[in-house]
């Protein structure tokens, strides 16, 4: 959910949006097909833009489909983007591709999150890893964010928990600077305040020196930071991908996230293959 006082007028806004894009009034005018004073009007509120004004400028600002909506409502337009719940007939296509790309991507985990990181779908890849993981986590809906961070959850057996940590911290601020959302926000707040376990507190594995974390990062192509968790007394080692769908038009599609972890060395593909054949 979007939330946008409705004392603020759309100028404002797409000043916002515009000085967050770090994009002067004549970039977006000559973008926009239109002039730096007709921006600066709109910004001000000299001037009301037209409903095609305002979706041009918020495709040329990259805003995203449910603040899009959120715009043209405080513009006085109805909202142009759909929200379809995923269990609609109408998302059936979309819900059976995800299926198939999901089931095609085992043994290796593959997972589907929506806005706030609650798990709309996964293989059997991520129902591996979840082994240990507390049942209150592993009840719905799940999160992904929780289940990951949270110190019954994967976080004490993630070796690398506080790079992993911060980067995922990282991304959730990012994505809520560019969405503004009151339930991003709370969940990042709970997530960020979870207590981080001492790596004093994994269990010793170590025979030469060094521990199982620090071989497996040794088997990482360094070209991205892995995910170096332990699993059945085996360190697996992971490198992750997000991907979106292409010019959504529906808010609820415009939100979804697939997450893949690739094995970033062959034990732990050879691992995977061996318990999921």
């Amino acid at each position: 959910m979007t939330t946008v006082s409705p004392d603020t007028g759309v100028g404002p806004l797409l000043r916002d949006w515009r000085e967050q894009r770090r994009m002067s009034q004549l970039d977006l005018a000559l973008r926009a097909d239109s002039s730096a004073r007709h921006i600066s009007f709109i910004e001000t509120g000299r001037s009301r833009p037209s409903e095609d004004m305002v979706l041009r400028l918020a495709e040329q600002l990259d805003i995203p489909v449910r603040e899009r909506n959120a715009l043209l409502v405080v513009a006085g337009y109805a909202p142009r983007y759909a929200q379809t719940p995923l269990d609609d007939p109408a998302m059936a296509s979309v819900r059976e591709g995800l299926d198939r790309l999901l089931a095609g991507y085992e043994p290796y985990p593959a997972l589907v999150v929506d806005g706030t990181y609650d798990v709309v779908a996964a293989n059997r890849g991520i129902a591996l890893l979840m082994e240990g993981v507390s049942d209150e986590l592993l009840t719905p809906p799940l999160n992904a964010m929780r289940i990951t961070l949270h110190p019954a959850g994967l976080a004490p057996r993630i070796w690398n928990l506080p790079e992993w940590r911060a980067d995922l911290l990282a991304q959730m601020e990012r994505q809520i600077a560019l969405v503004r959302s009151p339930e991003l926000r709370a969940l990042y707040e709970e997530v960020a305040a979870y207590p981080v376990p001492d790596r004093a507190d994994l269990p010793d594995r170590r025979a030469d020196g060094r521990d199982a974390g620090d071989r497996a990062r040794e088997r990482t192509p360094s070209f991205a930071l892995p995910l170096v968790i332990e699993h059945g007394g085996r360190v697996l080692s992971f490198i992750a991908s997000i991907a979106t769908f292409n010019t959504p038009m529906d808010v609820t599609v415009a939100e979804l996230a697939i997450e893949t972890f690739l094995p970033a060395d062959r034990e732990t593909a050879a691992y995977l293959r061996e318990l999921l054949p």
